[in-house]
């Protein structure tokens, strides 16, 4: 009984975010399996506005920037200009003196200040209902690491959207929304 009522609410879930906002950023994510395959770090000099490190690599954020940029959203430009108007806004992590395209929108720390300041900034609960196809989660990784995905308008079986990240071995759509300490969830639609 309580898995046919969890099979009922999942499709009825599933029906009400077919025609969400965020569904056509999920799809944009979901385009870079499989065409995502590694996690590479490295800094790179890119090109502006439009830059972008080779479609087979990236990280965690080059998921959110390649979903957005299919949308006709250029992250680089935006966090970039934000930036340069806000600077002590930002997070100095890195002990910078100034702004740098070709990474700055590329750090979990810059996307999270700029979906907070330019977006919804939501709880970070347990709610299943607050999470929306689209919707952006940061977390807090062991070590301290900052990472950051995409929530899907697929469910596992406990109701739990997946997320479309890229925490190691590429772009991929998993069941992890609760692995991690949520650190920050965003809705950012220009």
């Amino acid at each position: 009984m309580r898995r046919h009522l969890l099979a009922l609410l999942s499709l009825g879930a599933a029906a009400l975010v077919a025609g969400s906002p965020g569904q056509g950023l999920v799809d944009a994510a979901k385009s870079q399996i499989g065409v995502t395959l590694r996690y590479d770090a490295g800094y790179q000099r890119i090109p502006y506005p439009g830059g972008d490190v080779p479609l087979d690599r990236g990280v965690c954020t080059d998921v959110v920037i390649r979903a957005y940029r299919r949308q006709g959203v250029d992250l680089q430009v935006l966090v970039h200009e934000d930036m340069v108007k806000a600077w002590a806004a930002y997070p100095n992590t890195w002990r910078l003196k100034s702004t740098d395209r070709n990474i700055d929108h590329r750090r979990v720390p810059n996307l999270a200040t700029f979906f907070r300041r330019h977006g919804q900034s939501l709880p970070a609960t347990r709610d299943l209902c607050s999470y929306q196809p689209g919707d952006i989660v940061t977390w807090r990784l062991p070590g301290g690491l900052p990472h950051i995905g995409l929530v899907s308008s697929e469910r596992n079986r406990s109701g739990v959207p997946l997320v479309i990240h890229n925490i190691g071995q590429g772009t991929r759509l998993e069941d992890g929304l609760f692995e991690y300490t949520i650190t920050g969830h965003y809705r950012y639609q220009p």
